[in-house]
């Protein structure tokens, strides 16, 4: 299974909605609202789970606006 389906299999065990794609670049990006403590717990399982293919981090703490109903793969 590759980042992003695992990405998204790990989200639903997280009250968490956003997206995971590829950018052009070759970098994933992965776009979570929800609670703080949930998407912090989300992240942490994803970065345990795919430590082998996390070589850089960037997070952006934003405003939660409520945007995603739920957590899926954006191609």
């Amino acid at each position: 299974m590759g980042f992003r389906f695992t990405t998204e299999h790990i989200a639903r065990n997280y009250d968490v909605g956003g997206y995971v794609r590829n950018l052009p670049d070759g970098s994933v990006e992965v776009v979570a609202e929800g609670k703080k403590s949930e998407i912090e717990d989300f992240l942490s399982a994803v970065e345990a789970r795919m430590k082998r293919y996390v070589r850089r981090k960037n997070i952006q703490w934003l405003e939660h606006k409520g945007v995603f109903a739920d957590f899926g793969i954006r191609f």
